[in-house]
């Protein structure tokens, strides 16, 4: 499989993925609403995800493709050798996550008083449902962390399409079990959400070892031997786990402010804001950061500095072209974008205006999230993968003081605009840097450019404000009319970017047209 088609289809699989994502957030807001039972079951769903992250997902592909892919290639092309290394980390592995698993459901208790601190302006009832719930996800971190391992070997062979496709089918049991406890009541609605999450690991496991089969890659289960590739493995993990953790380690800091400061549904509010501000940042920033890595290693690996350079400043002209406006966007249309989307069933006008406060904080940060993407490489490209963990790591601390400061006078919108302030002290700290070692400085194109950028968005707000308040998006006009007035609201703000964009000379149509027909000759 080449580039392009690999690119494609794991990015077509990753929107189907996101969509299906997003039809269960709002089947879980309809359903659940963002209360009591929602809170539990959220925090319960954290701890899992979040050593997900450190561990199964960023850190093990990071670490282990490249290794079973240098064995690969030096046994000639050959699966033998690299199959054993698989199995030798297969054979630590299962061991420890068993462990694991099995002493984190004992000690639920513990850890959810830790996060949490008990909800101290709950009922006990509370702190007991979270702990239930948090004993059926669990063992969703050994099961992701096995699929996560043979998603690689598939990963390793060509095979991108089967370890794209297994977010979809956890997305698709949450959304089954969604639909089997309709009408029911939130909370058993919401246990049924934690149990399928433990289901939708194990669907995601038997359709990769299915998959593995198939293709040839099945592992044998070995005795554990900590062989020299395997420690080598160990101590790869580790830093890459900081770096692929930060953003999951920000969001349990914020959740358990949350629930230790907070009054209820704060959580929840947070997590839904969360989930539509990511839309943006999974489009735009993950895939122009993916594809700028390799550009930007082979300009340097021919001697041009200049080109990668250049190369840069062209991705972040792109990302801010597009990432401006939909923060933007989402700061002034928060609320209405809110309604049209959650605010049925469970999910009441109070929860609509809590979290549109909290997407309009996270949003201001949006721009900075995707930079973060662009401005990795520069480092990555060069071999040096210690810097952005470095720079993570202290955004984290910069997150969680933030927080602290924020959380009293602006409740949980001041989490939201201190995950956002870390986001712009980690995305100028990486620019800082690069510029501090010759690698990276905005070109005379840049400097015209993005000044422009910033008034062309002005020029959006100024006309989103105004059709705002003529169109009167209201809560009691009928849901039919709220779309029909958000799709009109959503237009007009991208309709008026686009005209202030062309004036300024920001593109011209010629130049469009040109690319799209250079890229069909490409094609």
């Amino acid at each position: 499989m080449n580039l392009l088609r690999a690119t494609a289809t794991i990015g077509g699989l990753t929107l189907l993925s996101r969509i299906a994502g997003f039809v269960r957030d709002v089947l879980q807001a309809t359903l659940i609403g963002a209360g009591m039972a929602a809170d539990a079951f959220l925090i319960a769903q954290r701890l899992p995800n979040l050593f997900r992250a450190l561990f199964a997902e960023g850190a093990f592909a990071a670490a282990f493709v490249p290794m079973f892919n240098r064995q690969v290639g030096a046994d000639g092309g050959r699966l033998d050798g690299a199959r054993a290394f698989a199995e030798d980390v297969l054979a630590v592995l299962l061991p420890f996550l068993l462990l694991f698993t099995v002493v984190m459901v004992a000690a639920a208790a513990p850890v959810v008083w830790a996060l949490t601190g008990g909800f101290p302006d709950a009922s006990a009832d509370k702190f007991a449902l979270t702990v239930h719930f948090t004993r059926l996800t669990f063992p969703y971190l050994m099961l992701i962390s096995l699929t996560s391992l043979l998603g690689g070997l598939l990963n390793s062979v060509g095979r991108f399409a089967v370890n794209a496709a297994a977010p979809i089918l956890l997305n698709l049991v949450l959304i089954a079990g969604m639909l089997w406890s309709a009408g029911g009541e939130n909370v058993e609605a919401a246990r049924t959400q934690a149990l399928c999450v433990t289901l939708g690991g194990i669907a995601q496991l038997a359709w990769l070892m299915w998959s593995c089969n198939k293709a040839g890659l099945s592992l044998r289960l070995r005795w554990p031997r900590l062989t020299a590739q395997v420690r080598q493995l160990l101590k790869l993990i580790v830093p890459a786990a900081l770096g692929a953790g930060a953003v999951q380690i920000n969001l349990l800091v914020s959740t358990a402010l949350a629930a230790r400061f907070l009054g209820e549904g704060a959580v929840s509010w947070l997590y839904y804001a969360d989930r539509l501000n990511q839309l943006p940042l999974g489009i735009i920033g993950i895939g122009v950061g993916t594809a700028l890595l390799p550009a930007m290693s082979r300009l340097l690996g021919g001697g041009d500095e200049a080109g990668a350079v250049a190369q840069q400043n062209r991705a972040i002209e792109l990302v801010l072209l597009l990432t401006l406006p939909a923060a933007a966007g989402l700061v002034v249309a928060a609320e209405p974008i809110i309604r049209v989307l959650f605010e049925h069933g469970a999910f009441r006008a109070a929860d609509t205006a809590a979290t549109a406060a909290a997407l309009a904080g996270f949003a201001l940060g949006l721009p900075a999230y995707v930079l973060i993407k662009v401005l990795t490489p520069g480092f990555h490209a060069r071999a040096d993968t210690q810097t952005p963990v470095r720079v993570a790591l202290a955004s984290m601390l910069v997150n969680l003081v933030a927080n602290l400061l924020l959380v009293w006078p602006l409740g949980h919108v001041g989490i939201a605009v201190g995950t956002a302030i870390s986001a712009w002290m980690n995305a100028f700290t990486l620019a800082w840097l690069l510029r501090r070692r010759g690698h990276f400085q905005l070109d005379a194109r840049a400097r015209r450019l993005l000044p422009r950028l910033v008034l062309a968005t002005a020029l959006m707000v100024a006309a989103l404000l105004l059709l705002d308040r003529w169109l009167a998006v209201a809560a009691d006009q009928g849901f039919a009319v709220q779309v029909m007035q958000l799709g009109l609201l959503i237009s007009a703000g991208g309709l008026a970017y686009l005209v202030a964009a062309r004036l300024m000379g920001l593109f011209t149509l010629a130049a469009l047209f040109a690319r799209v027909r250079a890229r069909r000759k490409r094609s």
